[in-house]
């Protein structure tokens, strides 16, 4: 089923209410701009799809070249908010941001996150994939950045069992629905950047599983920086700050990895590392032993 809007523009329902309820496989083809039929003389149309489940109206601040920018109302398709508008006539995809405004009345602009191409490169996926990417944490994880002349965060996970992965923090009131990550295939690895954050947002992974459909809230593994305790979120952190106090190490650490230098190996026997008064061997089995 496909439902017409007041815009002339056909909107897949599937594609509403996956989107709506964060469980479309890639949300990149229908939030941000897209080419759709028509325009004349060479020229293209243009739709804005965004969801802003936070606001009561919204409006694409378009920005053409050295004027002003104009307020063009978004329609809503879903009372869950998601918002379409139509631009005719335009060669290629252009500048904008989002002017949300709430159901209080506040009102403030966004660079819409679904405007950006991918960072992660081809290159990238073949190596975290098959496991041999030497500096894969300088890829996966939170990482500040300027992306296609924007500053922002870039988020990174690989979940391979996941149906869905979202970032979420304050920035989003931890709402699973407002920032999907896209999906990258059958690599596993998920991504998203997001304009405008910032070092020290507190952020999460939300995991959608895809065989047992259970949400839960995950810590980055690769994230630098995390909340004290009790609290568990990770933060964005960037590591070019830190100065190290290790020179004299580094400077000697080759002498003594060369390979005709003596090591030392341990060992580590689980089955008589930890007992149990309740097992009848008096030792716990690996199962009891991972739990």
């Amino acid at each position: 089923m496909a439902v017409m809007t007041k815009q002339g523009q056909v909107t897949s329902q599937a594609d509403i209410e996956l989107t709506i309820h964060a469980s479309h496989w890639n949300p990149f083809t229908v939030l941000g701009i897209h080419e759709i039929p028509g325009g004349t003389d060479g020229l293209k149309d243009w739709v804005i799809r965004a969801f802003l489940p936070e606001a009561r109206m919204a409006w694409v601040v378009d920005l053409l070249p050295g004027e002003p920018g104009e307020l063009v109302p978004m329609e809503r398709l879903h009372r869950d908010g998601l918002f379409q508008a139509v631009f005719s006539d335009r060669a290629e995809p252009f500048m904008y941001r989002l002017k949300i405004e709430s159901h209080a009345g506040h009102q403030w602009e966004i660079v819409d996150p679904y405007r950006f191409g991918t960072v992660l490169t081809d290159f990238d996926l073949h190596l975290l994939g098959e496991g041999t990417h030497l500096r894969n944490y300088e890829r996966l994880g939170a990482h500040l950045r300027t992306h296609e002349g924007f500053r922002g965060v870039h988020y990174a996970v690989w979940a391979p069992n996941a149906e869905r992965v979202s970032v979420t923090g304050n920035f989003n009131h931890w709402n699973g629905r407002r920032h999907p990550m896209r999906n990258r295939g059958a690599t596993g690895i998920w991504e998203l950047f997001i304009p405008d954050l910032c070092e020290g947002e507190v952020y999460k992974f939300e995991i959608k599983s895809r065989n047992h459909g259970y949400v839960v809230q995950k810590a980055d593994p690769y994230g630098f920086a995390s909340e004290l305790r009790p609290k568990t979120a990770s933060v964005v952190w960037d590591l070019s700050k830190f100065t190290w106090g290790d020179h004299e190490w580094m400077a000697t650490r080759a002498q003594r990895q060369a390979l005709d230098r003596p090591i030392c190996v341990y060992e580590v026997h689980l089955g008589s590392w930890k007992k149990s008064s309740e097992s009848a061997t008096g030792f716990l089995n690996y199962r009891e032993l991972a739990h």
